[in-house]
């Protein structure tokens, strides 16, 4: 098989290690800055790259896997490093690579494919704690739970390989590459073929804005960073040698669509993303994820992480958008949480003086900030959304999320504060509002479970280092020290994994048969799969403390108040389709009379 690596850094030789064997590679005529060999190796075969006798010299961390004698460089402590375009790291993300034959794995499920459409519902999750276990073939055994819920896609966050064992995967290497505590490539491809078999499209969660803790490695191959030092280092999208960069992150993400058969990528922080050329690089991205959906003949779909609020993300390309398919909406949550609990430190700032006017917003143009002044920001922000021709499933809504309750210092859901009442009226609105809803993992049952912020850095000082910045960040805002969890310690992870013998027990059962009600009219009612963002109508109570809202012939209401609220409704008679508790229908007057915390979706007479 032929070996090849971009190593513009080389400056006399680049040297294969394969297996105690070594192979000297020879510059591609072809490619500037290229070098091939051919060598053989099967499936699994242990492999790294030597350039130019690179020594072993990172003390701090100690030895990285694969260096040391039999590298082919005259010199015992010279270093193999892993391929930048590794598909497999078996010793963690620097030690050596391993081969992986994509043809090897013969898929069950023929796939025609999945869109992002009006009826879709998101479901996040987190392998390392989905399940106790935290593998991909554990986490595959929960998908009927999903496909029973209604769910349309499961989202996993990254599974790029990781330091240690456990973390978030924000943080991870090797963006070809699938973290090996979690079961490796071969897992996630019987994970998906699960999935598939399901009925369950697959979004994976990648991150372009940062390469993790392989970057030392990547430097000594070329220009993969840009900056003064390495303190403000990004990741060189627009610089000399971009192209390649370019080109390098490009090929992973169609690779997860390709060889893994995914329905669509998640990209993380793309505000984090610096690219000052005329042809940025989510564009580049989404031009050739729409040419191999074409390819594959199946629908192939990007979600940006955007805290821009800007619709230049989503607009098509020849529009002069950007041509990502949808972005997260965090205007929604941020609304609704304020809404849901009175909360007003940080980003809550800005919609607490009027949340349910907030809220409203939200719901008939999306953003919230489109334009207007952010106290909390200290600045305007955000821009108009085009109610008329942008389409609602562009947004996508949530009332929870791994960074709505990871980010919290106590890691603490809406179900450790908000009575079942209400937790079924947060569902109520995000599962039948405009735009994509999606569900965090035990959402659907009221977990009882956080879900705190952990890792498992094996480099000390960086390991301090994050558990100072946690530190720092909640004690600023009023924690005490004392109180905090400890990144570090793995009792951290396994508070936050998933009890699942709570959904069949008490008020967790109630939650979880609420959401799938109200999934099943998501996906029933063609009104709630509307796109149509101006005919979204709203009335709300401030003080009272309710908020009503119709889609078509739907009406939706929701008393977060702890009395009964009297909603006038107009519109005709209406019958109850789904309610959280046992209600009458509206009177002829078209007064619908809301027990306190409770919430109702009510449809034309038939």
């Amino acid at each position: 098989m032929q070996f090849e690596v971009w190593a513009p850094q080389a400056q006399d030789r680049v040297a294969l290690q394969l297996e105690g064997t070594t192979h000297a590679l020879e510059r591609d005529p072809d490619r500037r800055d290229w070098w091939v060999v051919e060598a053989e190796a099967e499936h699994g075969a242990r492999y790294g790259f030597v350039l130019d006798g690179h020594a072993d010299v990172d003390v701090d961390s100690g030895p990285r896997p694969g260096s040391g004698s039999g590298s082919g460089s005259g010199s015992a402590a010279a270093v193999a490093f892993p391929d930048p375009r590794s598909l497999r790291q078996p010793d963690g993300p620097r030690g050596l690579s391993a081969v992986v034959d994509h043809a090897a794995h013969a898929w069950r499920t023929p796939w025609p494919g999945s869109p992002l459409t009006g009826a879709s519902v998101l479901y996040e999750l987190h392998v390392g704690t989905f399940t106790r276990e935290g593998t991909l073939d554990a986490a595959a055994q929960h998908l009927g739970h999903l496909a029973e819920l209604g769910t349309t896609h499961v989202q996993l966050m990254p599974l790029n390989p990781l330091p240690g064992q456990h973390g978030w995967g924000y943080e991870g290497g090797s963006p070809w590459a699938v973290h090996e505590p979690y079961g490796g490539p071969d897992a996630l491809k019987r994970f998906i073929d699960t999935a598939h078999e399901l009925g369950l499209g697959v979004v994976l969660d990648v991150v372009h804005h940062q390469l993790g803790p392989a970057a030392e490695e990547l430097a000594a191959y070329g220009p993969y960073f840009a900056g003064e030092s390495e303190a403000d280092a990004v990741v060189n999208l627009d610089g000399e040698g971009s192209d390649e960069v370019r080109s390098y992150l490009v090929g992973s993400a169609l690779s997860w669509l390709r060889d893994y058969r995914a329905d669509g990528l998640r990209l993380d922080a793309v505000h984090k993303l610096r690219d000052t050329r005329a042809c940025h690089f989510l564009e580049e991205l989404s031009a050739e994820v729409d040419a191999l959906s074409v390819e594959l003949g199946r629908p192939l779909f990007l979600v940006a992480d955007a805290g821009q609020c800007d619709t230049r993300i989503t607009a098509p390309r020849a529009e002069g958008g950007l041509g990502v398919h949808a972005q997260w909406n965090d205007d929604f949550p941020h609304a609704l949480h304020t809404a849901l609990t009175g909360e007003e430190q940080g980003h809550y700032a800005d919609f607490a003086p009027a949340p349910l006017k907030a809220l409203a917003k939200t719901l008939t143009s999306a953003f919230f900030h489109d334009g207007g002044y952010s106290p909390a920001r200290g600045r305007s922000h955000g821009r108009p959304v085009d109610r008329v021709s942008t389409p609602a499933h562009r947004f996508v809504g949530y009332a929870q999320s791994h960074d709505q309750v990871g980010n919290r210092a106590l890691g603490d859901r809406l179900s450790a504060s908000l009575t079942p009442g209400l937790l079924a009226c947060a569902a109520a609105l995000t599962l039948t509002a405009p735009g994509t809803p999606m569900v965090f993992m035990g959402e659907e049952w009221a977990a009882g479970t956080p879900w705190q912020f952990f890792t498992d850095h094996t480099d000390p000082d960086r390991a301090e280092a994050v558990r100072r910045g946690r530190r720092k960040e909640f004690t600023a805002q009023g924690w005490e020290e004392r109180g905090l969890p400890d990144p570090l310690d793995p009792e951290t992870r396994n508070r936050s994994c998933l009890n699942w013998d709570e959904p069949q027990n008490e008020h967790h059962a109630r939650v979880l048969a609420w959401y799938r009600t109200l999934i099943a009219l998501r996906r029933s009612q063609s009104d709630l799969c509307d796109p149509d963002l101006a005919s979204v109508r709203v009335a709300y109570d401030e003080a009272a403390r309710w908020l009503a809202f119709r889609r078509g012939d739907l009406r939706i209401a929701v008393n977060l108040a702890k009395e009964p609220a009297a909603i006038p409704l107009l519109g005709g008679k209406a019958r109850v389709l789904a309610s959280w508790d046992t209600i009458e229908a509206p009177a002829a007057d078209g007064i619908l009379r809301l027990p306190a915390e409770s919430c109702v979706v009510l449809g034309p007479l038939q």
